[in-house]
């Protein structure tokens, strides 16, 4: 194999997004349990993507109060403990359903030496689950977000990724779907980055960025890029 290293993304990549519609869904049954407005809800809750995702808001709970307060809404804390937890069962899902060809292609990967690591846009939650994740024992070296600080396409996040693996960005390839400027952060760097657009995922197309690059439709597909 040419490359000494492969780097994921998390979500769209290795698990599958969730449809915006169970996310809704998931906000409003938050909101209904804190008795605010679903659409007010779901409007700040958006709005804190960046602070969830670089660990300023910290964990879900802290997350919760912020905006109960923007809402002028005070929450006990037990009612806090109940609507964070309705959004960590949905995480959750997602960080234990990995796709379907996702370990058949870690452990080929590992089966020819290819170190492998993970840089992954997520929450406080997402790092306290990793360690139970079906995917977790073929990762070497996981990245997150929320405990750096930082989020992609900072490229921080990319050299603290190679420096883990012992790797050079050039003797890496990277597989994302795409969201925000994480592929042309990745390949800014010096990486090999490879687009995944699985048939049926274009949901989230609007907020990815443009990229003229190389594209797979599943996993196993990076084998034809690679080798």
């Amino acid at each position: 194999m040419q490359y000494k290293a492969a780097i994921f993304d998390l979500f769209g990549t290795l698990v599958k997004n969730f449809h915006s519609s169970e996310s809704n869904d998931n906000l409003r049954r938050m909101a209904a349990e804190l008795s605010v407005s679903p659409d007010d809800f779901a409007d700040l809750w958006h709005a804190t993507f960046d602070e969830r995702m670089t660990g300023v808001l910290g964990d879900y709970q802290a997350c919760i109060r912020h905006i109960c307060r923007q809402l002028g809404a005070p929450t006990p804390d037990d009612i806090i403990e109940m609507a964070a937890g309705i959004r960590f069962e949905m995480n959750k899902r997602e960080v234990m359903s990995p796709r379907e060809d996702a370990i058949t292609l870690l452990t080929y990967l590992k089966s020819k030496d290819c170190k492998t690591g993970l840089i992954s846009d997520c929450t406080i939650e997402t790092t306290l689950l990793w360690k139970d994740s079906p995917l977790a024992p073929f990762i070497d070296e996981p990245v997150f977000s929320c405990l750096l600080g930082i989020k992609k396409p900072d490229r921080r996040i990319y050299q603290t990724a190679v420096e883990k693996l012992a790797v050079r960005p050039e003797e890496c390839f990277y597989v994302a779907d795409g969201i925000g400027r994480e592929l042309s952060g990745a390949a800014e760097m010096g990486m090999h980055a490879v687009q995944i657009l699985v048939p049926g995922e274009d949901e989230y197309d609007h907020y990815r960025g443009e990229w003229d690059g190389p594209v797979i439709r599943s996993l196993t597909e990076i084998l034809t890029v690679i080798e």
